[in-house]
C-alpha cells in the first residue's frame, strides 16, 4: 500500500514528533538532527497521521476543518513528500 491509496493508513514515523513553539508560534516538526517549520495545512496534516485514520478519512477531515473541497490531491501530493522524507509510514 502507498499514499496514493484511500485507504491507506499514514502515521507520523516515530523518529519524528510534532511540537508547538509557543515563543514564535509556530509548528514544528522534531526529527534526529533536523527542526521542520510547517505551515498551517502541513502541520494539520501531520497532526492527523497517527494510524488511525486512512488518506480518505484524512481529507474528509481536513476539508471539514479548512471549509474547504477537493482536497484530496494535495493531501496525497504532501503524503508522498512526507513519506519520502520519512516523516511518516504507511500500512
Amino acid at each position: 500500500m502507498d499514499e496514493t491509496d484511500l485507504t491507506a493508513i499514514p502515521k507520523l514515523a516515530t523518529k519524528a514528533m510534532l511540537k508547538h513553539d509557543n515563543v514564535r508560534d509556530v509548528e514544528l516538526l522534531l526529527l534526529p538532527e533536523r527542526v521542520v517549520l510547517l505551515n498551517k495545512s502541513g502541520a494539520a496534516i501531520l497532526g492527523l497521521c497517527d494510524g488511525s485514520r486512512t488518506v480518505r478519512q484524512l481529507v474528509v477531515q481536513l476539508e471539514e476543518d479548512f471549509d474547504a473541497a477537493d482536497l484530496g490531491n494535495d493531501v496525497m501530493t504532501f503524503l508522498q513528500d512526507a513519506r519520502g522524507r520519512g516523516w511518516v509510514v504507511v500500512t
